[in-house]
């Protein structure tokens, strides 16, 4: 079976009558992440003298109050424990499949520290590409599927979000059964656009300031075609791949393609993290978004229809 790796990490083949631009901005520039979650995120429990702290949390459950009091960040959840640390309970109000919850929840003193069993993030940073612009409605998509916590591989529930600079330093290359990453330095004090959308199909938002030449939307086929990507500090370049295989039916993965470059294979040992959401270009159209690596042999790897993305992605103007 082979391993299929998320790049971090429509329903229906589009009909003709689109909202969307048929010209948009082709992206393959490299962007920090960075998510805000709905609450703090249960990613994990550990053990207190020897036993788990027993309650109806779940991984992937969003604490969002302490007794009356909201938490949105870890701070808050701390402090609101340490308030309520003295009567040794609290509960807990949570949200889980879109649904709220409450349980009673134990705080418990060992070694003189007040302790809860829970491993808890209030958000994620990642490095991934933009994929594309529209100039007419400044929405652009990026990644080509979803946000995931890492530890997890839970879908995460944004509250707000950004994206900004990255810059390429370095290359982990990957090899077979092992995906390698980009390494990159990030600028926090620029903001290319917001988050208001985690999808199955990439992340949304609107760009602040778009700028570029526009490309014409095509649709994908078997042959030669190119990915647009970023392998050193933020200069995109377009390296030869082959369309292998066209799945019109799946959800995302509609792409397979192998690398042909030399030059790719020997920097990156193939599709590397941090590529998700390069453009798929093919006869000066762009047709597609890389989204994973096959594990076992990363000299390929599958590729969303840029056209779902955009379908996904007129949703977002509003």
């Amino acid at each position: 079976m082979k391993k299929v790796l998320l790049l971090l990490t429509i329903l229906f083949w589009p009909s003709t009558t689109l909202a969307y631009s048929h010209f948009i901005i082709p992206g393959g520039q490299s962007i920090g992440v960075e998510v805000d979650t709905k609450g703090v995120m249960v990613i994990g429990f550990y053990k207190i003298d020897g036993e788990y702290n027993k309650s109806d949390l779940q991984i992937g459950d969003y604490i969002i109050k302490i007794n009356d009091t909201e938490v949105t960040t870890l701070e808050e959840l701390t402090n609101s424990i340490e308030k309520y640390a003295s009567v040794g309970n609290a509960k807990i109000t949570y949200i889980r499949n879109n649904k709220e919850y409450t349980c009673d929840f134990n705080i418990i003193n060992s070694e003189g520290k007040y302790k809860t069993g829970l491993y808890v993030k209030d958000g994620i940073k990642g490095i991934g590409s933009l994929s594309y612009i529209d100039p007419e409605t400044n929405v652009y998509g990026a990644l080509g599927h979803e946000i995931i916590e890492g530890n997890t591989s839970i879908k995460v529930e944004i509250a707000n979000g950004y994206i900004f600079p990255s810059y390429i330093t370095g290359i982990e290359k990957s090899s077979p059964g092992k995906a390698g990453s980009k390494i990159a330095t990030f600028d926090y004090t620029t903001r290319y656009g917001d988050i208001n959308k985690n999808t199955d199909y990439g992340i949304f938002g609107i760009y602040d300031n778009p700028k570029g030449d526009v490309m014409e939307v095509g649709t994908p086929k078997i042959g030669k075609a190119y990915i647009r990507t970023v392998l050193k500090q933020d200069k995109v370049e377009e390296y030869p791949i082959e369309i292998t295989k066209i799945n019109d039916t799946a959800k995302t993965k509609n792409i397979t393609f192998k690398i042909n470059s030399n030059e790719l294979l020997e920097k990156t040992g193939g599709v590397v993290q941090g590529m998700s959401g390069s453009p798929i270009i093919q006869d000066n159209k762009i047709v597609g978004v890389l989204t994973h690596v096959i594990v076992d042999n990363p000299t390929t790897g599958y590729g969303i229809f840029i056209t779902t993305m955009l379908e996904e992605g007129d949703k977002s103007k509003n």
